[in-house]
Order: C-alpha cells, then sequence, then structure tokens
C-alpha cells in the first residue's frame, strides 16, 4: 500500500477547482481558485482532500502519523504542469542552423537547404529504437525538473512508416517505464518527403489509406495532427488527413497559421479540432470559429522567440474567447527547451498575458488540449496527484523572476519524485 502524501501549508495553493469540465476563457483565465495556507491530501496516488491547513489537520488527525509530510511553508503549490505540444522523441540537434538564423535565413529556406524538419528526420531515422529512448527519456527528466508532469508526444520526424512506427514505440515505452505521463499524437503530416515533392498528393494518400488506418489499429496514438502551411500541407489535403483520422477515432490538432494566414484556425473549428497549435498569423475570423467551437489555442512563444519571430496574439484570442494554453513545442530546430516555466514568462512577456492566465495555460487549458482535463490540471478531490511546489511566495513572482527554475518539488502520481530540485531514488510507477 501506497503511503499518503500530505503537502501543508502553502503560502498560495492553486486550485482551479471547477474548471474539469471545460477549459477556461476570458476572465476565468484569471480565477485560479487560491488557497492561503493551503493544504492537500493525497492517498494511492489521488487527490482526496484539498482546503486550509487547520482544516485538514483536522480531518485527518488520526492518520497523520501514515502519511509523507511535505512542508510547503513561504511556496506556492499548482496543480503539475502540462505540456500539451511536443515533439520529444527525436535524435540530435541542429545547433548549426542557429547560426544560419542570426545571419539571417528563415525558417522556410533552411529546410529547403537540407536542414529544418529533414535533418531531424536523417538522424531520427538512422538512431535504433533503444537510441531514441534513452535521448528521449534525458528529455523527460529534464521535464520533470522543470515540474511537468505530462507531455503530448508527436512522431512526424519519420516521413514513411518505420520511423513513424519507432517514435510511436518509443513514445509508448516512454509512458510506460517513466514518472511523466507520456500522450501519444501520430503526426505523419508533418512535411511532405522530398521523394514526393511532385506529387505530394500520393504521399496525403499513403497517409490517409495507410498509415493512419495502422496507427489506430495498432493503438498507438490518441490523435492526429497535420502542418497547415504554404509550403506543406494544403487547407484540403490537411481537411482530408483530418477527417479520415476522425473516421478511425483519432482526434484532430493541427499546426495552423505559423508563418502566414492560411485559414488553418478556420478548419481547426470546421473539423472539430481540439486544438490548433501556433496561430502566429490566424485571422481574427479562424480566432473567432475557434472560441466559438470551443478550440483550445495552443500558443508557442518559444517557438516565435527562437525564430525571432512576432509571437501569436494572445491577449487578443483570450479577449475573443479562445481557450489558450501553452507549450514549449519542445524540439531540436525551432525551440529547443523543456522549461514550460520559461514558456510561462514569455506568455507574459511577449504576448500580452497575466501572471494569473499564465498558470491556467499550462495547467487546466493544456490538460483539456490534450483530453485530460477531467483527471489532471486543477487541484480538486478524484483527480490525479499531481502537483509541483515552486520556491516562490505567490504565483506573481513565479513570472517575475523568470529565466530561472523555481521548481522545488514534484509529486506525481502522489508520489514524491523531485524534492529540493533533485529526483528522489528508487520511483515506482505503480
Amino acid at each position: 500500500m501506497r503511503k499518503a502524501v500530505f503537502i501543508r501549508n502553502a503560502s498560495q495553493l492553486v486550485t482551479l477547482q471547477g474548471s474539469s469540465k471545460a477549459p477556461l476563457v476570458k476572465e476565468a483565465m484569471s480565477e485560479l481558485g487560491i488557497i492561503e495556507n493551503g493544504s492537500v491530501w493525497i492517498e494511492e496516488g489521488i487527490i482526496k482532500a484539498v482546503g486550509k491547513d487547520e482544516e485538514l489537520v483536522k480531518e485527518f488527525a488520526s492518520r497523520m502519523h501514515e502519511a509523507e509530510v511535505v512542508d510547503a511553508s513561504g511556496k506556492l503549490v499548482t496543480p503539475g504542469l502540462v505540456d500539451p505540444h511536443t515533439h520529444l522523441v527525436f535524435a540530435g540537434s541542429r545547433e548549426n542552423e542557429f547560426n544560419m538564423r542570426l545571419q539571417g535565413a528563415t525558417y522556410m529556406e533552411i529546410m529547403n537547404a537540407g536542414g529544418g524538419i529533414h535533418a531531424t528526420t536523417r538522424r531520427t531515422q538512422s538512431a535504433t529504437h533503444e537510441e531514441l529512448f534513452q535521448e528521449s527519456y534525458e528529455r523527460l527528466n529534464q521535464f520533470l525538473r522543470h515540474g511537468v508532469t505530462t507531455v503530448e508526444a508527436k512522431s512526424g520526424y519519420g516521413m514513411e512508416w518505420d520511423t513513424e512506427l519507432k517514435q510511436l514505440e518509443v513514445a509508448k515505452q516512454l509512458n510506460e517505464q517513466h514518472v511523466v505521463d507520456v500522450v501519444a499524437t501520430f503526426m505523419g503530416a508533418h512535411a511532405v518527403p522530398k521523394e514526393y515533392k511532385q506529387d505530394p498528393d500520393e504521399f496525403v494518400r499513403l497517409l490517409v489509406e495507410e498509415m493512419i488506418p495502422t496507427v489506430a489499429e495498432l493503438g498507438l496514438a490518441e490523435f492526429n495532427d497535420v502542418f497547415c502551411e504554404h509550403g506543406v500541407f494544403t487547407p484540403e489535403q490537411s481537411r482530408k488527413i483530418l477527417e479520415e483520422g476522425k473516421r478511425y477515432g483519432l482526434i484532430p490538432k493541427i499546426h495552423a497559421d505559423e508563418i502566414e494566414p492560411y485559414e488553418g484556425a478556420e478548419l481547426a473549428a470546421e473539423v472539430g479540432a481540439i486544438s490548433a497549435d501556433h496561430l502566429l498569423r490566424a485571422s481574427e475570423k479562424g480566432m473567432k470559429a475557434m472560441a466559438d467551437k470551443g478550440v483550445v489555442g495552443v500558443l508557442l512563444p518559444g517557438t516565435a522567440y527562437f525564430l525571432m519571430a512576432e509571437s501569436a496574439n494572445g491577449r487578443k484570442m483570450i479577449d475573443l474567447g479562445v481557450p489558450v494554453a501553452l507549450s514549449t513545442d519542445c524540439n531540436p530546430g525551432s525551440s529547443p527547451t523543456v522549461s514550460l516555466p520559461f514558456i510561462m514568462n514569455l506568455g507574459c512577456l511577449k504576448m500580452g498575458m497575466t501572471p494569473a492566465e499564465v498558470i491556467s495555460a499550462a495547467t487546466i487549458n493544456a490538460a483539456h488540449a490534450i483530453n485530460r482535463g477531467s483527471e489532471i490540471g486543477s487541484l480538486e478531490v478524484g483527480k490525479k496527484g499531481d502537483i509541483t511546489i515552486f520556491n516562490v511566495e505567490n504565483y506573481m513572482k513565479l513570472q517575475y523572476s523568470y529565466g530561472v527554475n523555481h521548481t522545488d518539488t514534484v509529486v506525481k502520481n502522489g508520489q514524491v519524485v523531485v524534492k529540493g530540485g533533485q529526483f528522489v531514488e528508487k520511483l515506482s510507477l505503480s
């Protein structure tokens, strides 16, 4: 029987209570449900009580000796952070492109010169399953040390079936063997392989007639994503890919309007996507359509920052009623970071979001963007015991003191897995 965990006396306990059924929008994104001197009792991996410390001490007085007590005095306690858009499983790095970009090369110029996605594809294709697993496992370790307890992981660096399958199988193994939960997305439509440049519709045919049915049959992914962008997949091709995925039970996601307005946001609303991501150049019409359909806008300010581009208009999206989430977009070419807290800082500094809104965006709204809002993302009775404790006394200081990893303690499924910023040994996945 697993020992209970009692997190006590937080300076601020961010609960986000009442947000499990739908993502937060507009003013509700600032309603954090803060309890001062707050405490949480977790038992068998599940939250059993949330409230004032004095109330929980009374309720569990006869069982205090059973629990591992975590003193959160002077600290901020939040739901475990959720990263809803990563390219977690890949091989190698592309620091040479960073220098090219500093000299003025654009993202598409680098990709057309054989870099970009294609460079990572070559490395990922040649890596063994074990090499991919070990490299990705270490990335998950770093996510965890930054307070992230759940990540979405896309395939897409295969561009042919064997490597796509290898990526998805690695993601499945990571979910089984690492304490961080890994939620898989099939993104065979990440780019058009060079051999299909003259006939991209043939590659689309392979995706919809062969790859998507096999992914669904093997149960290797929950979501189906496509890069809808000029020079990659057209809105018509993207619609076909997403609709076919729906036929096989894969929930639509979409990389939309990153480089130029391309009706990606509108398409997300049309096909009932759970999220549309990037959105740097999304039209107001597209934003309104997303708001009307409840499509989560997953914003990636780290990508814009690294590419030296203007960020998405997070402020406008929130004001229009789009439920906004934040993500690292962890990948080797345009956002080589695992620091979701830094992304939250950028949400404030580059997209006009408030300190309260970025908390909601990196917890409950991010959870809804990967269909996990009923399980994680808020501190409520019955939810998973996924909690991050930051070494700051309030949520505003978490954003004010930027570029610093303030993560002190992480509790995952009711286990203390990071303490004092260091991993706890002999972690159990049960």
